[in-house]
Order: structure tokens, then C-alpha cells, then sequence
């Protein structure tokens, strides 16, 4: 048997050993982490190198905290050798490369995906699918205006790719579009179960000087100020806070508006009104509002009786607020009751004459008893 020579023999061992080139693909195990690199063994007779910045486009990632020893992994070839006997490689080409192979594929089928929100640009959000980066502009976020997208990041969003041209680095998601779709299938399955009369928890949406728009969960509805209470209600941002939960019926539905109230029929405070508010009760009330001819009294939330100028005092009285203040709580005797009307009329002089008039009557009682008294013991010095 003849002998191998020595170099015979580094010609077999180099032969037994794997050829690579630049722009192959290699798996290899991680055997070293190193903050800014990664060292893995890929069966070449050198090792290989993949660099911070040929992992991620984070530029200040620790890379002890992304990857362990044992770990296996591909990578992309950059150079055979970079200098220094080593392998030059890429992971985050590679990755760049298949992301570009996956979202080229969900731009024809329209497929949804799924990523996370990496950055926060002036103009839109930067989603990373497998090291590829997705520019979603701001119009297309959301299907109503957001003023801070701060709020989307490191989120997980859904969105789909309305353009891919990676030679021009311009991949553009669109996010807008499957909120519509959501919302459009929740509101016609939103209108295909409700009615007038339906009573509805919502969630308050949106706040304005004329009322409240409630999300129903497919549509809103609006709740006008008008219909927000059986009392006054002075302004709705004072009473509503957005995101709050409500209780809600539905008043009317004209196509895709929806009315509601929360002015629940068993809850109407002239239910009952007919006994609280009888002719001739002596009611305390708060002064509402006043016009030239006389001031409007609350007497319950919801009720409001009149006094009119002539029946506020005895003397003259020009107009209500020469006597009378806003918020004033007076008392007054309660001289109509029209609940067929839902009108009611009150009157302070008629409760100062009533007052007078059980005075005298006293004082009257209290004379005769005494005269009475005196009577009596002139009557027992006589026996």
C-alpha cells in the first residue's frame, strides 16, 4: 500500500471539507455571542462572522440578549473571507430576502398580515416583516384621523400591502381598509338585529355642544342633549366622558342614523306627578330660568312649573329677576295642575296670603280663648 504524502493528504482533507461562495446560503450552530457579533461553526474551515449590523437594523442591539450559544441559524454569504480567515455572513439579508419573497406573495393574494410596529415616523408607521420594513402612511392607519400614532408602538397591528416595489424600497401597507371591512360587516349584522325600543349598553365615542355619539358596536348612535335626561342638562362634555359606558334605547332608525335616547317611559317623572304636584301643596323648587313674564321653577328633574311675575310677590314686581337669581331655591304654594298639558302654576303670594291668613286666625284664636279665660274667672270670684 503506497504512502500519502503530506500534501496529499491537506489536498484530501481540504477536498473533504465544503466549498462555499459569496451568495449562498449556510446553516451553522452559534458557538460564540458576543455583544456586537455572532460566531458560528458552518462546517467550513473557518468560522462564521455575522456582525451587529448584518443581524438587525437595530443599531444598538445587544446581541447576548437575541441569541444563544446552541442556537442554529442561516445566513446569507457576504465574503468567502473578510481578511482575516473568516466567513463574512448576513442573517438579516437573508431575512430581508425572504420577507421581500413573503410579502410579495401576500401583495398578490391580498393576504393579511400581521407585524409589529417598529418605529413612529412623521408621516406614518414602520412595521418590520422578517427584517423588511413596511411604510404605512398615516391616512392609512386608521379609518379616522389620529392625531398621535405614538400609541402604536412595539403594538402588533393587521394591515395588507396595497403596493410592493422593493427596487425602489416602496412597500406600502394599508391598515384603513380592513377596519372598514370590519366595521362595514358589524354594521349590517348591528342592523339586522336591532329595533325601535331596544335598550343598548354603548360606549361613548365622541362629545359635542348638541350631544353624544354612542358606539353601539357596528354603528353609532346619537344621543341629542335633548334626550340625555328627563332633567336639564346643561352641557353634554359635562355630563359624558369619552369611553365611559352607557345605557341606551333606540329612539329611531332613519337608514344608517340611529337615534337614542336615555329617557326611559318608566322613569318620567310625571309618572307619578299628580300626587307629588297636587293643587294646593307647598312645594320648595329651584329657579331655572326666567323670561320677562316669569321664572321657571324646577321642582323635580324633568318638571318645571311656572311663576308667573304677578304671583311673586304682594307688591309689584316689573320683571323676575328684580327679586329672583338662577339657582335661587324658593317655596311656593302650588295653585294649578294641568297634567294633560304637563303645566303646573305656582304662587309665592298666595302661600304669604295663606301664611298671613292662618296668622289672624290665630291671633283670633288666642284673643277669644283669652277673653274666654277671663270670663271664666270672673264667673268663679262671683259664686
Amino acid at each position: 500500500m503506497s504512502e500519502v504524502s503530506n500534501e496529499q493528504f491537506e489536498q484530501m482533507l481540504e477536498d473533504s471539507i465544503k466549498t462555499i461562495r459569496n451568495g449562498e446560503v449556510v446553516e451553522g450552530a452559534v458557538i460564540d455571542v458576543k455583544p456586537e457579533e455572532i460566531v458560528l461553526n458552518i462546517g467550513y474551515k473557518a468560522d462564521g462572522i455575522i456582525t451587529r449590523n448584518e443581524y438587525t437594523n437595530e443599531p444598538n442591539a445587544d446581541l447576548t440578549a437575541l441569541v444563544s450559544v446552541g442556537d442554529t441559524m442561516e445566513a446569507k454569504v457576504i465574503k468567502v473571507n473578510d481578511g482575516e480567515g473568516q466567513v463574512l455572513l448576513s442573517y438579516r439579508r437573508l431575512a430581508a430576502e425572504k420577507g421581500n419573497k413573503k410579502l410579495e406573495e401576500a401583495f398578490e393574494n391580498h393576504t393579511v398580515l400581521t407585524a409589529k410596529v417598529v418605529q413612529v415616523l412623521g408621516g406614518g408607521l414602520s412595521v418590520a416583516v422578517d427584517e423588511t420594513r413596511v411604510f404605512i402612511p398615516a391616512s392609512l392607519v386608521s379609518d379616522t384621523y389620529e392625531k398621535d400614532l405614538n400609541k402604536y408602538k412595539d403594538q402588533e397591528i393587521e394591515f395588507v400591502i396595497t403596493e410592493f416595489n422593493p427596487r425602489r424600497r416602496r412597500i406600502i401597507g394599508d391598515r384603513k381598509q380592513l377596519l372598514v371591512a370590519r366595521k362595514a360587516e358589524l354594521q349590517k349584522e348591528l342592523f339586522e338585529r336591532i329595533k325601535i325600543g331596544d335598550v343598548l349598553e354603548g360606549t361613548v365615542k365622541n362629545v359635542t355642544d348638541f350631544g353624544a355619539f354612542i358606539d353601539l358596536g357596528g354603528a353609532d348612535g346619537l344621543l341629542h342633549i335633548s334626550e340625555m335626561s328627563w332633567g336639564r342638562v346643561e352641557s353634554p362634555k359635562k355630563a359624558f366622558k369619552v369611553g365611559e359606558s352607557v345605557r341606551v334605547f333606540i329612539k329611531d332608525i332613519n337608514g344608517t342614523k340611529i337615534a337614542l335616547s336615555k329617557k326611559f317611559p318608566d322613569e318620567n317623572p310625571w309618572n307619578d306627578a299628580a300626587s307629588k304636584f297636587a293643587s294646593g301643596t307647598i312645594i320648595k323648587g329651584t329657579v331655572a330660568r326666567m323670561t320677562d313674564f316669569g321664572a321657571f321653577v324646577e321642582l323635580a328633574p324633568g318638571v318645571d312649573a311656572l311663576l308667573h311675575v304677578s304671583q311673586i310677590a304682594k307688591e309689584h314686581v316689573d320683571k323676575p329677576s328684580d327679586v329672583l337669581t338662577v339657582g335661587q331655591e324658593i317655596e311656593a304654594k302650588i295653585v294649578d295642575f294641568n297634567e294633560e298639558d304637563k303645566k303646573i302654576s305656582l304662587s309665592i303670594k298666595a302661600l304669604l296670603n295663606g301664611k298671613e291668613e292662618a296668622v289672624a286666625e290665630a291671633e283670633e284664636t288666642e284673643a277669644a280663648e283669652a277673653v274666654e279665660a277671663e270670663v271664666s274667672e270672673e264667673t268663679a270670684a262671683e259664686e
